[in-house]
């Protein structure tokens, strides 16, 4: 009996902005998981930002769109959440580079899971005023008036803004408390939906799995910014969160 490919989700990449070298880890990752796994999810923040212009979209990421495009051709299905970073997408990403780009959480069946992927920004209460700027960053009237923007002026205004890379030390206890806070979401939505088998979030920049109760998992795919971990899915197992070293998935 042949062995499925497992189902692998990454997230918190913040190509732009990630350690260079955690950057080449991840292209070299993606490159084998084009052809390790039978779907690959990107589950938010894949960029530190990326927007679609009237003429033309962020730039500085031709190798990694070259990548993705190659690992759609080669018949891998592959999905990108939009995260707090990245919600922007749209038409390049799905018409040019053939991949399926969403905005807003979903219920999938997994690896023979039912599954809701979510980023995870904006879940769990709190934070009124991240709550009030995401509306109106995500508003039609401001994508309309930034999207008239030049690509070098609209990326240099974004770039002023993300803390990814600067400040992190600054950011541990905030990101802790992030994590419990989704963590405490996703038991809560889990004991409301029985039918519901896993929970995969990202956001957080911190690796978690555990069984909630028999059956029903939460995971955090961690990110590649400090860690190089992912999340392996494959129908009839447990979820398995891996550090990657470098070596076959």
């Amino acid at each position: 009996m042949f062995e499925t490919k497992p189902v692998l989700i990454a997230s918190d990449v913040h190509l732009g902005s990630a350690p260079p070298d955690h950057e080449k880890a991840f292209i070299a990752w993606l490159e084998r998981a084009a052809t390790s796994a039978s779907w690959i999810i990107l589950n938010g923040d894949l960029f530190d930002f990326w927007f679609e212009y009237r003429t033309g979209t962020t730039r500085g990421h031709d190798q990694i769109l070259r990548t993705l495009r190659m690992t759609v051709d080669q018949g891998t299905p592959l999905t990108l959440m939009g995260g707090n970073h990245d919600w922007w997408g749209g038409a390049f990403l799905r018409d040019e580079i053939g991949i399926e780009f969403l905005q807003d959480p979903v219920v999938r069946e997994v690896a023979g899971r039912r599954t809701l992927l979510a980023h995870g920004d904006g879940l769990g209460g709190g934070d009124l005023g991240y709550r009030i700027l995401r509306m109106f960053l995500r508003g039609h009237a401001t994508r309309w008036a930034f999207g008239m923007l030049p690509p070098a002026i609209g990326d240099r205004i974004a770039s002023s803004i993300s803390r990814t890379g600067r400040h992190w030390e600054k950011w541990e206890e905030q990101q802790q408390a992030r994590s419990d806070t989704l963590e405490k979401w996703a038991a809560s939505a889990l004991s409301q939906d029985q039918e519901l088998e896993l929970i995969v979030l990202g956001h957080t920049h911190r690796p978690l799995l555990r069984e909630v109760r028999p059956g029903q998992w939460y995971a955090n795919c961690g990110d590649w910014v400090i860690n190089k971990s992912y999340l392996s899915l494959q129908e009839g197992r447990p979820p398995r969160l891996i550090e990657w070293d470098g070596r076959a998935i």
